[in-house]
């Protein structure tokens, strides 16, 4: 008689399990998949705006550590995302070069790699909490994805660039060198020859996965702590020469107007910024002990600290930073606090080991103006309401 059978007779099987509200639920799950999904309930998403031309920002407040999924990691395009051909796709380098030479994808990844964490950030992260609204102050209706969600922190493979121009034997007068993106503008930035010769790395993966076709696919540039603009995508052409090419990407767009009538050009490297993530808007909070969490990062190095204040700017505590803490890079703090349920604001302030220190929305207008439109970093905060609801605090 096999198992399962009585008296020469299958036995029914057992009816399927229901769930119960008292216990476990035991029911067969799904299969195993090509590719894994989210859990139904957690949906993070960026926000997109624009067609060909847009952008599409990194929900900030979703994420937990430091690293930006794939998927989520903000865009911005001047002229829609390409569908490139990783086959016929090459870059070229050629100017002030004992040899130009044209590099395929194949032959990029027979060279030495490298693999590094680090941040890229729109230089325009921050204008919709920069711009006041008809009430003259920042709409307190924004989230952190809206706030600074052009920014996202990723693990990036490649190849350095210096080890490239050591290949095509860059020439000694060489000073500036022109990278061009294979988009339908042919996005192109004038970069200072010091950034290649340091860490500037050309790159094809991004956390252990090809990159993706809106974050440049097959390759693109990657200048670490320098603004996102200049990390061209799509990369096709290198070009070495002895001043910068002025191109309307860094002449008409990406130059920061003054207070004084004057401009800040080739303003590459971003200054330290944090923002607190949670609790933000649109949260309610309950009273009691919770942490303060966000992210701090900075174009010139690494967080050394952040300082959190739980009264409005009075006092200020410093944060724990989780480990490791990476140069040019997201860290991510966190402060435990105890709230009694009355009204006040939270903050948070970066200092980078350069000894820059995050300044408040006051001090920036200062030195840049109202106008300014570029490299916003100022110190905001969260109103935390006596009923527990969270809102923007952008006037510091």
């Amino acid at each position: 008689m096999l198992i399962g059978e009585r008296g020469g007779e299958q036995a029914s099987p057992p009816p399927a399990a229901s769930p119960r509200a008292d216990g476990p639920v035991r029911l067969l799950g799904a299969p195993t998949a090509a590719v894994g999904s989210r859990a139904p309930s957690e949906q993070p998403a960026r926000s997109p705006a624009g067609a060909v031309a847009g952008s599409s920002f990194t929900p900030l407040q979703n994420l937990s550590g430091t690293i930006t999924p794939a998927d989520l990691h903000f865009e911005v395009h001047h002229a829609g995302v390409p569908l490139i051909d990783p086959a016929r796709h090459s870059l070229l380098i050629h100017g002030l070069v004992d040899r130009p030479t044209l590099i395929s994808l194949a032959e990029l990844k027979r060279f030495p790699q490298v693999t590094r964490t680090h941040f890229i950030e729109c230089a325009g992260n921050g204008v919709l909490a920069w711009r006041a609204n008809e009430f003259g102050k920042p709409n307190p209706g924004l989230t952190p994805q809206q706030i600074a969600g052009m920014t996202s922190n990723s693990e990036w493979t490649g190849v350095l660039l210096r080890t490239l121009l050591d290949e095509v034997g860059a020439k000694q007068n060489a000073k500036w060198f022109l990278a061009e993106g294979g988009d339908a503008c042919l996005m192109a930035r004038s970069i200072p020859i010091e950034k290649a010769m340091d860490d500037a790395i050309v790159v094809w993966a991004q956390n252990g996965e090809p990159l993706r076709p809106e974050q440049g696919f097959p390759m693109r540039l990657l200048l670490p702590g320098w603004e996102g603009n200049a990390n061209v995508k799509w990369l096709r052409r290198l070009e070495l020469g002895t001043r910068p090419w002025m191109t309307r990407w860094e002449t008409a767009t990406y130059t920061d107007p003054l207070g004084n009538g004057t401009a800040r050009q080739f303003s590459f490297e971003m200054d330290a910024r944090s923002i607190i993530t949670s609790p933000a808007h649109p949260e309610t909070i309950e009273r009691g002990w919770r942490p303060i969490s966000g992210l701090a990062w900075s174009g010139r190095g690494k967080i050394s600290r952040v300082e959190v204040s739980t009264d409005s700017g009075i006092t200020w505590h410093v944060a724990t930073l989780e480990e490791p803490v990476r140069s040019k890079a997201h860290t991510r703090f966190t402060h435990m606090w105890n709230w009694n349920g009355a009204e006040t604001i939270i903050l948070s302030r970066a200092t980078d080991e350069t000894g820059y220190v995050q300044p408040t929305r006051a001090e920036l207008m200062r030195v840049r103006g109202e106008g300014t439109a570029y490299h916003f970093n100022p110190i905001y905060g969260w109103r935390v309401m006596s009923n527990g609801r969270v809102f923007f605090h952008g006037d510091t």
